[in-house]
């Protein structure tokens, strides 16, 4: 039997052949995840630098990197818990609502309050993330899932013109770009300092030229 230099019995194997354990997190990644969305929803994608990152999720760059990836794959996770978290309220609506204006009017009420929530940047992280951006593929990004706000509010317009809840000459279309236009503008507004009841005056205004089965648009 061999023995260790600590004069113990010796494994076999001891010594030869294994690997280092990898150091343990020092952070909860978690934490620093919503550190960063912080980061991004106010400052943006292009003036948050990965020294922000780092300063604000409390960690160096190197542990930044073995947890996230750089600051673009970090950015990409960012944006789906920010849907997942902060941004939910649209799929719900459309989801749980009888009809598109039912749906639309829900949007915008809770727009109201998401995008004056105390202790939270104002508005909306996915209409304002890539302002002044150079880089394409960020700016592409965010538009496409705006776009996609507004196909599926369009959808739920056309099965309403189908079911004769809305009259058969509404335009779904313009009807779909007039409700993605209104939270973008709700978010501007936030950002710039309206109050949410503010918003919420908006919104029920904005409600009040949905046309309505039985008229006509035009």
């Amino acid at each position: 039997m061999t023995v260790n230099e600590q004069g113990k019995p010796k494994v076999s194997g001891e010594g030869a052949g294994r690997r280092p354990r990898g150091r343990p997190r020092s952070f909860d990644r978690e934490t620093a995840l919503e550190k960063a969305l912080l980061a991004f929803w106010e400052h943006g994608y292009e003036a948050t630098s990965v020294s922000d990152l780092t300063r604000a999720m409390g960690i160096g760059a190197p542990s930044m990197y073995a947890a996230f990836g750089d600051k673009r794959a970090l950015f990409d996770e960012v944006v789906r818990v920010y849907g997942v978290r902060h941004g939910s309220f649209v799929d719900r609506a459309l989801a749980e609502e009888p009809t598109a204006r039912a749906a639309v009017g829900r949007i915008l009420r809770e727009a109201a309050t998401a995008y004056t929530e105390p202790g939270r940047p104002a508005g909306c992280l996915v209409v304002h993330a890539a302002a002044n951006c150079s880089d394409a593929e960020v700016e592409r990004s965010l538009r496409e899932r705006r776009e996609a706000n507004i196909a599926a509010f369009e959808h739920r317009i056309r099965a309403d013109i189908t079911a004769g809840v809305l009259p058969e000459d509404a335009d779904a279309a313009a009807l779909a770009r007039y409700a993605g236009a209104m939270i973008q503008g709700m978010s501007q507004q936030a950002r710039d300092g309206a109050r949410r009841e503010e918003l919420e005056a908006l919104a029920e205004i904005a409600m009040s030229v949905w046309p309505r089965a039985g008229t006509r648009t035009s």
